[in-house]
């Protein structure tokens, strides 16, 4: 009977809770841009639903919701949730340019300049939007058109070094190299650590056959972006050029770790093994690329020379055969199928082939004094023959000459460089030049799999809390912690009423609020995990998952409102609520729960590492450098560890401390230290 009139009596304190939180859409809206800013797409868009019902009126949700399915590739959704922000509220400049980016992902090119326009008619200095609009005037080839857009980015941000680059393209594309190398050496000239400068000014030197200056420029654009294939593939090519066939063939190598289904890798690698005689691997490459394209018959012919060459004959003859049909004039192809004949003793079919090649050498002879049956040698023009070009050394991708077999494959006019049609700029599209340091740790459920980082994170009480069995899933300890699905939502959303009638029956049980906690963490609900959290510690002030989560929470509920305005309006017409700035002292109840976490638990090494992620953000470097050492101390295989001190290093002027702390953390797994690395390291002039 008690705990009944307990439950009755607590059902009555939450149900007028319970009632508003059907039409508090203010507070849901909260609860659902906080799961956009922390990239949990799916959980939004649930969130958004709700309140789209309730408000159907409302801008807001439509728009953010747009945003979330843009992340997950849904633009056609996207868009269309863009045409419902923009009839209830036209003034909104973020809604024209994501429906923009929605639009150029769908190729709808002529619309998304509609919507870059309109939306510069509000905000006339807002750099991204000039940015997008050159991006899809290019891909019109209005290069007039991109020019005059250039001319006034360029008068708003006279430093923004992507317009030089986007102009020099667009002067390359209008065959002025003159004006194209001006731009890329100013956009040199005002960041040198910017790949992309050095990566189109060795374009212009590979066109113009300066082979050892493009190679120069390449090196120092790998240097600076070590994980671009392309530039790997142009370094390849400049070197083939200058008979550095073994280093040509490393980049190609390097390129194909990167992006192992890059054909003109594949191709080109293929063509220098057979060169230096390594005809079995060679013949792996042709494999690739005939799986991409089963009817390249250059990929072909190559491989069946390559087969013939390894003692495959038969082999060989099905792709010369397969050849011979689709271009029957290819004189080459009957010479090497003759010869793969008399290898296995069909001297018949030898004796055939090569009575065609006679016949085919008469044909053309008489061709050539307008005898004979020209019209059958003329319409395979440009297909067969003897090798056009004469010491040309390469052939476009789209060249089909089979006289062309053995020339290095470049790209065409038309993707030649896709650098600058790649590069819009959006919310979820902005490239990513900061220079950010690891993520703090958190106690979670769900984890994302690293094929690079091996790291087993471990502490006895966790284990020890698994093991209890009252968990309702196993707890992890994780800084790469994974958005939920639909599913996992719907899951968490059940365990807090599960949690909540286990309150109800032992409201005393610290352990059933965490684990309720952990649900509306989960859910990115933070104001009642605080709550919860709050009072897990006042049950059992020695549960330390308690504070080190609180801790957690409060953080991010921090980053998060100083983003909150930053999200919605960075243009006019945004209504986020005013609000208090968020100041250093904020951070101060952070910094006590992880204080109390290494109090209960100095063992814990991982509320060091947060401790120190704080202090290194409020720019207290020296107390976060101490931090740093001592979690290494305590386990000195965790990279990320040594990843944040080396760039806490890097932000005192201690740049070789830096670089040892990066290489170590590179060693162990976080690849991006390398890139930071070669940022870092002194360049020669």
């Amino acid at each position: 009977m008690i705990k009944k009139t307990t439950a009755f009596l607590l059902w009555l304190t939450l149900f007028p809770l319970w009632l508003s939180a059907q039409i508090n859409t203010d507070r849901v809206m909260m609860i659902a841009r906080n799961a956009l800013y922390f990239e949990d797409y799916v959980l939004s868009i649930q969130y958004f639903n709700q309140v789209i019902h309730a408000k159907p009126y409302l801008y807001e949700p439509y728009f953010f919701r747009g945003l979330a399915k843009i992340n997950l590739d849904d633009f056609q959704g996207a868009e269309s949730d863009c045409d419902a922000a923009i009839a209830r509220n036209p003034f909104v400049v973020g809604a024209y340019q994501i429906r923009g980016l929605a639009r150029i992902r769908q190729a709808k090119f002529d619309e998304a300049i509609e919507d870059y326009k309109k939306a510069l008619e509000y905000a006339p200095e807002n750099i991204t939007l000039w940015h997008n609009l050159v991006l899809c005037q290019m891909q019109k080839k209005d290069y007039e058109g991109a020019g005059e857009s250039l001319e006034s980015l360029l008068t708003i941000s006279p430093r923004y070094t992507r317009g030089y680059l986007m102009r020099g393209e667009v002067a390359l594309r209008q065959q002025d190299t003159i004006r194209a190398l001006a731009d890329f050496d100013r956009a040199i000239e005002m960041d040198r650590y910017d790949a992309d400068g050095w990566a189109s000014r060795a374009m212009v030197s590979l066109n113009q056959k300066k082979y050892k200056e493009a190679e120069e420029d390449l090196d120092q654009a790998i240097r600076l972006s070590a994980r671009n294939a392309g530039n790997y593939i142009n370094r390849a090519l400049a070197r083939f050029h200058q008979n550095n066939l073994r280093g040509a063939m490393s980049d190609y190598d390097l390129a194909l770790d990167i992006d192992p289904y890059n054909y003109i890798g594949h191709y080109n690698r293929g063509l220098l093994r057979a060169e230096v005689g390594d005809d079995n691997r060679a013949i792996e490459d042709f494999d690739f690329v005939l799986e991409v394209e089963p009817d390249n018959m250059l990929a072909t012919f190559n491989r069946g020379v390559l087969r013939a060459q390894t003692g495959d004959y038969r082999g060989a003859i099905s792709d010369y055969s397969r050849v011979i049909e689709e271009y029957p004039n290819f004189l080459a192809g009957y010479y090497h199928r003759a010869e793969a004949r008399k290898n296995i003793g069909d001297r018949r079919g030898a004796q055939e082939d090569e009575n065609t090649i006679l016949s085919i050498q008469i044909d053309q002879h008489n061709a050539s004094y307008g005898l004979g049956n020209a019209t059958n040698v003329a319409e395979h023009t440009g297909a067969e023959g003897e090798e056009e070009g004469g010491e040309e050394k390469t052939r476009r991708r789209s060249d089909r000459n089979m006289a062309n077999y053995r020339k290095i494959v470049i790209a065409d006019d038309g993707e030649a460089d896709k650098r600058y049609d790649s590069d819009y700029r959006g919310k979820v599209q902005d490239r990513n030049v900061a220079i950010r340091m690891e993520p703090m740790y958190t106690l979670t459920y769900y984890e994302k799999v690293s094929e690079v980082r091996g790291t087993v994170h471990y502490h006895q009480f966790i284990d020890d809390l698994n093991r209890s069995g009252r968990l309702p899933l196993r707890l992890r300890i994780t800084n790469m912690d994974s958005p939920l699905t639909e599913q996992q939502v719907n899951t968490h959303f059940a365990l807090i009423d599960t949690h909540t009638a286990a309150i109800v029956e032992h409201p005393a049980d610290a352990l059933a609020r965490f684990m309720r906690a952990m649900d509306f963490y989960l859910v990115q609900d933070f104001v009642p995990a605080l709550e919860d959290l709050t009072q897990a510690t006042l049950l059992d002030d020695t549960f330390y998952p308690a504070y080190f989560m609180r801790a957690l929470t409060r953080y991010k509920q921090l980053e998060y409102e100083k983003s909150e305005d930053a999200m919605l309006n960075p243009l006019p017409g945004g209504t986020a609520p005013a609000r208090p700035e968020v100041g250093v002292h904020d951070y101060d109840m952070v910094r006590r729960d992880l204080d109390r976490v290494i109090e209960l638990a100095p063992d814990f090494v991982y509320a060091y590492y947060n401790r120190a992620n704080l202090l290194a953000m409020l720019n207290d470097y020296r107390a976060a450098l101490l931090d740093y050492d001592e979690a290494i101390r305590i386990n000195p295989e965790i990279p990320e560890f040594y990843f944040n001190r080396g760039l806490t290093h890097i932000f005192l002027g201690n740049n070789r401390q830096g670089i040892n702390d990066l290489s170590k953390a590179g060693e162990l797994g976080v690849v991006s230290a390398y890139n930071i690395i070669k940022r870092f390291t002194e360049q020669p002039e």
